[in-house]
């Protein structure tokens, strides 16, 4: 038994690591998918290696990504 579960209650380890795992799963298959799309392989083994609980699949998927992309005119047409 470790400290946490003697703490909170037996199990407590192992709902943490469900609710933990079911939160930054969705995430980084995400994220994994779009720099995958976007021709970014160094993003995507970043992405792969690197493990945040979801932060930097977030930052990657809102900031990082958006930056990268070219914009589009009204007509959907790449400038």
């Amino acid at each position: 038994m470790n400290m946490l579960d003697s703490y909170f209650g037996p199990g407590f380890s192992f709902i943490m690591f469900v609710l933990v795992s079911a939160w930054s799963l969705p995430w980084k298959g995400y994220a994994l998918w779009k720099a995958a799309r976007k021709s970014q392989p160094w993003w995507f083994v970043a992405l792969l290696v690197v493990n945040t609980v979801g932060i930097f699949e977030i930052m990657y998927i809102f900031i990082f990504s958006e930056a990268t992309s070219p914009k589009k005119d009204q007509k959907g047409h790449g400038k």
